[in-house]
Formats: C-alpha cells, sequence, structure tokens
C-alpha cells in the first residue's frame, strides 16, 4: 500500500490488532522514555493526545525520511471530567468501575502522526454508558479478566461490555484504544 515505513510506537496488544485491520504494513518499536503525565489545567479534551505527542516526542531515536511514527493515548473520563487512566491495583479498578456503573462517560483517544516534516494531532471521542453494576459483577469482571493495564479498569470487547454496556456514541474502536477510520483518512495523505 504504501513505500513507507509505518511504526507503532505501542506495546498495546489491542492497538496491534486494530492497526493489523487496516491491512497496513507495520512494525512495533515502543521504545519511549516518555512519563504519562500531562500539565495541570489543559483542557481535559486534550490530555490524551498530549500524551501521544510525548510518547512522540520521546521516541528513542530520530526518525528516517521514509518512516511515519504513530503514539496514541487512551483516557477515560467520568462525567465530572475525572480523568480514569489504567488502574494501579484491584481497589482502584473497583472503584473505577463503581465510578462508571449506571452512568455515560467519555472515552477519548489522542493520536500523533509524526514524519521527520512534522506531526499532526487529533482526538476522537466516544460516548459509553454503562447499566447499573453489582458489587458481584464488578468482582467476577476485575478477578476473571484483569483489566489493570486498561483505561477505566474495563475493555469493551470483554465480558462487561457484553453485560454491561447499554449505549455507545461514536467509534467503537476508539474505546478499544485506536479509532482507526480517523487514523485511516489521515494516514492517507502520508502514504
Amino acid at each position: 500500500m504504501t513505500s513507507k515505513r509505518i511504526i507503532l510506537g505501542s506495546a498495546s496488544p489491542r492497538r496491534k490488532e486494530l492497526l493489523s485491520g487496516l491491512g497496513i504494513t507495520f512494525t512495533v518499536d515502543a521504545r519511549s522514555g516518555a512519563a504519562e503525565t500531562f500539565p495541570q489545567g489543559i483542557p481535559y479534551l486534550e490530555v490524551p493526545q498530549t500524551i501521544a505527542e510525548g510518547k512522540s516526542d520521546s521516541f528513542h531515536r530520530p526518525l528516517e525520511k521514509d518512516e511515519i511514527l504513530l503514539t496514541a493515548d487512551t483516557i477515560v473520563f467520568c462525567p465530572d471530567h475525572e480523568a480514569l487512566g489504567k488502574p494501579k491495583d484491584y481497589e482502584d479498578a473497583f472503584r473505577m468501575l463503581r465510578l462508571l456503573s449506571g452512568k455515560t462517560h467519555e472515552v477519548i483517544t489522542g493520536v500523533c502522526i509524526r514524519t521527520t516534516a512534522g506531526k499532526e494531532l487529533f482526538s476522537s471521542v466516544t460516548q459509553v454508558t454503562f447499566r447499573e453494576l453489582s458489587d458481584e459483577e464488578i468482582h467476577y469482571y476485575i478477578d476473571n479478566y484483569k483489566p489493570f493495564d486498561k483505561a477505566g479498569a474495563y475493555a469493551i470487547q470483554e465480558w462487561i461490555g457484553y453485560v454491561g454496556i447499554t449505549g455507545i456514541n461514536g467509534s467503537y474502536y476508539n474505546v478499544m484504544g485506536l479509532p482507526v477510520q480517523m487514523l485511516y483518512a489521515r494516514l492517507l495523505k502520508y502514504l
């Protein structure tokens, strides 16, 4: 499809799976010194793309002329805009799922596309609604699926998505970690 070499700067198996679904040849190289932090006071909608840009900027080596680096970050935001990243432990995962239970929240993925000529940042927002979850259901999910590497302590494609999500407005794949429809449209101009 292209003579460019695409690098996915993420160790996420979900992002690898999603990018593969586009039929694009790429390599994975997640070596980056970026801390997943952001300056206080920036608008919450900009947080994920700011982190994605930090991952790109701290890539372990300079890019070559024929390379395209893709980095991304996904954050779940509660209705009060509290950012839910990856849970620290079991109790934190439980707290997050209890916060999301019975409410609609936003999942925002920020993406950075970088070449030697510059970079492009964009975000995708998806609204997800959970029905009220019982404590037993939350414990079952955490015990059996161990969602400690997932923003908001859940994966839409796992059990909790089947039984708990009652509505979605936006890209399903964005909730998985990569807005592939938007990414594909943006990549076309680089290929």
